[in-house]
């Protein structure tokens, strides 16, 4: 299998000891292409530089959550325009809207929400979006923006069937993590799963979050690792009633166009 995990926060403290060996360990299970996922001002900065570092290998978002909207200033609204700018950088977020948690008020996040979006417009990139527990209002702000951003993904999709349909029914991209394996919290995602169109799902670990509960045998660290990714797509496929082969070669010709990856060469 050839995959590329969408979502991976590589800038993480627990990558700073042993980043080039993560790394070989994902080239090993197959995983070919990354992007490193940034969430912060400081975060999106690191994202580019890794990046910059594995060219062809890893890839960058530059936004910032929800959980840090309060962090969101005109100075750091500067350096994300800068970073959309670069190359490296294939999509603008993490961004969006997270009531679960409301580490930022809420009004301070659609706030933030909306600055990154019109950020989007302007750098004519892809959104890397979040939504935990905030459906309607994230729908609301991404209407308002209705035909003047372009291609979107939902990731770490956890939701339930009424928001998956509303995202599929504006065009968007959904993101699988390996919630798909929590038996407490993601059996739902079981059968929705069935409904995402093969060009409009992508799968991601959210390294080093969510480990797969049901990884054997599971490791005695609770870090997760993009060398998880195939086991998150063996259980896709499994729900889907799919070839694994099927679902890797869809999930990577997906991710590959929608942020614009180039082609492996024969000799990489």
């Amino acid at each position: 299998m050839e995959l590329i995990d969408i979502g991976v926060n590589l800038s993480h403290e627990s990558f700073r000891h042993d980043l080039e060996a993560v790394l070989e360990r994902a080239r090993a299970a197959g995983v070919v292409q990354m992007v490193v996922t940034g969430a912060s001002e400081a975060g999106s900065v690191a994202a580019r530089e890794l990046a910059r570092a594995h060219p062809e290998f890893l890839f960058a978002t530059a936004g910032v959550h929800p959980h840090l909207a309060s962090e969101l200033t005109a100075d750091t609204e500067s350096v994300l325009r800068e970073l959309h700018a670069c190359d490296e950088v294939r999509a603008v977020g993490e961004c969006g809207l997270d009531y679960h948690r409301d580490l930022s008020p809420r009004p301070v996040q659609r706030r933030a929400f909306e600055r990154q979006l019109e950020l989007a417009v302007a750098s004519g990139k892809p959104l890397f979006l979040h939504q935990r527990d905030a459906h309607d209002d994230f729908m609301a702000i991404m209407r308002g923006f209705q035909g003047r951003i372009g291609p979107a993904v939902v990731h770490c999709f956890t939701g339930t069937g009424a928001e998956l349909r509303d995202y599929l029914e504006a065009g968007w991209h959904v993101g699988i993590t390996g919630w798909l394996c929590d038996e407490r919290r993601g059996r739902h995602l079981r059968e929705l799963v069935k409904e995402i169109p093969a060009d409009r799902l992508m799968v991601e670990t959210d390294s080093p979050y969510l480990l797969p509960r049901n990884l054997r045998p599971m490791p005695s660290h609770r870090r997760n690792e993009p060398m998880y990714l195939p086991h998150i797509v063996e259980e896709l496929a499994r729900d889907r009633g799919e070839p694994v082969a099927q679902t890797a070669s869809a999930s990577t010709a997906t991710a590959r166009a929608f942020f614009r990856l180039p082609a492996l060469r024969a000799d990489a």
